[in-house]
């Protein structure tokens, strides 16, 4: 199986399986001098890991991570940093009843029919288990972000559930932080909570939509045509787990606007130029702005449900399957800190990159 990295300069590689002893990421060009210790990736780690409220998979994982390479007396020493996660509560008997069948909405029949041998035991390589490393190798950007651009934040949070989404009105930075579901309204999280409860209890699960939000990133990040910013962000958020959706600034709403109305204008302001809203989503011809960079992210319902489902095995033969295990009603949820953790990669990427080719910005408004 290839191509598991990704990025540029700033390369991230994931590797291990879901029910595998360990799984984990090689991540390689984090610039040296970088502070960075186990206990500063963990924090990332704790918001992404199992079995914290009833409204995600009651798999018990700790999500330790061990630092085996790549830092000295506390700093990165620009090589390699390799991170290691151990699995060590992966109980591969709930599958053995779904070895010689394919789960609906589940990667077992791709697998199966590109390589000819699949890890049942949770979807090996395909469970979004991975996505805990790719939040280590996202705590590593973030740590190199603090220190190259202090100014950069990054927050996810959701802002549908299913067919309810939130109300814009009543968007507050400070609740996000303060229910199960990440969410800026908290008039939605208490209705969600209802929601979920009763989907969760009938053995179905539903889907959601994340949005990023970058703030304090510098003009001049990205480059025109094939190494656009927005380009590399879009890909970055398809390759997680259950994502069939992206959408930078306005998005789709775009083709709803006339040109009148979908045009960021631009005026001086004290410190350089100030748009008149932010359609673009802060990214101008794959470079970004100086706006806030917004993003949107759709995830689809876990594939692994209770609910009786009709499939085929192996052998082509017609059955029945119920997917036993303990899984995430609402994969959305924990979706979030994944989301912020590949936004943090791009940026720190793009940053290098564009320190690499122009240094700092050359041209002067005003």
């Amino acid at each position: 199986m290839s191509i598991n990295s990704f990025g540029h300069l700033f390369r991230v590689t994931t590797w291990g399986e879901s029910h595998g002893p360990a799984l984990g990421a090689t991540v390689d060009g984090c610039p040296p001098g970088i502070a960075l210790d186990a206990a500063g990736l963990q924090r990332w780690l704790d918001r992404r890991k199992p079995g914290q409220n009833r409204y995600t998979t009651q798999r018990r994982e700790a999500d330790e991570v061990e630092i085996l390479s790549g830092v000295f007396e506390g700093e990165t020493t620009g090589t390699p940093i390799q991170l290691m996660i151990r699995n060590t509560d992966q109980r591969s008997k709930d599958y053995g009843d779904i070895k010689d069948k394919f789960r609906p909405g589940h990667a077992d029949i791709t697998y199966w029919q590109k390589y000819g041998i699949r890890d049942y035991r949770g979807g090996g390589r395909s469970s979004a288990r991975e996505t805990a490393a790719r939040v280590a190798a996202g705590g590593v950007a973030r740590a190199a972000l603090e220190t190259l651009a202090p100014g950069i934040s990054i927050t996810g949070y959701m802002v549908q559930m299913g067919p309810h989404a939130i109300d814009r009105a009543r968007f507050d930075w400070a609740e996000i932080d303060r229910n199960p579901f990440w969410v800026p309204d908290p008039q939605a999280a208490e209705d969600w909570a209802g929601y979920l409860d009763a989907l969760r209890k009938s053995g179905n699960s539903v889907g959601a939509v994340i949005e990023v939000t970058a703030r304090g990133v510098p003009a001049g990040l990205g480059a025109p045509v094939y190494g656009k910013l927005d380009t590399d962000l879009a890909a970055a958020m398809m390759s997680i787990n259950a994502v069939k959706g992206v959408e930078i600034g306005a998005g789709m709403a775009a083709a709803d606007l006339t040109g009148e109305a979908n045009a960021d204008e631009i005026a001086m302001g004290p410190d350089g130029p100030v748009y008149s809203s932010n359609h673009a989503g802060g990214i101008l011809g794959g470079i970004s702005t100086g706006q806030d960079v917004v993003l949107r992210f759709a995830v689809k319902p876990t594939s692994s449900i209770l609910t009786p489902r009709r499939t085929i095995t192996r052998s082509g033969a017609e059955t029945e399957i119920v997917t036993k295990g303990r899984h995430d009603p609402c994969v959305g949820i924990r979706a979030v800190p994944v989301g912020e953790a590949m936004a943090a990669c791009v940026l720190l990427d793009h940053l290098l990159l564009h320190r690499g080719q122009v240094g700092a910005n050359r041209g002067a408004i005003g």
